[in-house]
Order: C-alpha cells, then sequence, then structure tokens
C-alpha cells in the first residue's frame, strides 16, 4: 500500500484528513481523522531488514460517541482487507474522542 492509496482509501471515506495533524486554525469541524506512520515492525533476515513493514495509525476525533462514523472508517479497512485494532479515549482538554485504528502494511513507500 502506497502513501497515495492510504489517502485514497481515507477520501473515500469523506470525512476530512490530514498527515499527522491541521495547520493551526484550519482544524475542521469533528468528525475529522488524522494519520501517521509512527514506526516501523521490520522483518529481519541474516542480520538485514528483509522486509519493510510500517505501523500505520488512523486517529478519528468525534465530538460525541458516533458508531456510524466509526463504520466509515472501518468499512473502508474492510474493503481494503486490512487487519486492524481499534481503542478509543476521551480527551478532556480537547472534549473530543478519539478512536484509534492501528495496523501494519508493508512499506507505504514501495507499490
Amino acid at each position: 500500500m502506497t502513501i497515495e492509496q492510504l489517502a485514497a482509501m481515507l477520501r473515500g471515506t469523506g470525512i476530512p484528513f490530514a498527515y499527522d495533524h491541521f495547520a493551526e486554525g484550519e482544524s475542521p469541524e469533528p468528525p475529522f481523522i488524522c494519520y501517521l506512520l509512527p514506526g516501523s515492525d521490520n522483518f529481519a533476515a541474516d542480520g538485514r531488514v528483509y522486509f519493510k513493514i510500517n505501523e500505520v495509525r488512523i486517529e478519528l476525533y468525534t465530538d460525541k460517541k458516533d458508531v456510524s462514523v466509526e463504520k466509515q472508517v472501518e468499512d473502508a479497512l474492510d474493503d481494503q482487507g486490512i487487519f486492524y485494532n481499534k481503542s478509543e479515549v476521551w480527551i478532556s482538554e480537547e472534549k473530543l474522542y478519539e478512536v484509534l485504528y492501528s495496523f501494519d502494511v508493508p512499506d507505504v513507500s514501495e507499490d
């Protein structure tokens, strides 16, 4: 999966999104998504990186619990055959829920 394919998948949800964060003052009203590639879980062989695997995080922000919006994201992931884990937290200082979808994909810089 390339970064373009990841962005296209998110675009298909119809939910505004940005990589890592929105610019100061440009954050849309919830719901919105921030996605990032915070690390890797590469496969080693003979002491070298044999197969690159990137960790992907999709952070869905809502101002209220909204199962239908979560379903939009989950349908997009399911349509791509992506196995993901999901967690949720309330961010009191932002007054937002963050639903986190995390998963691994082959290096997003490769085709």
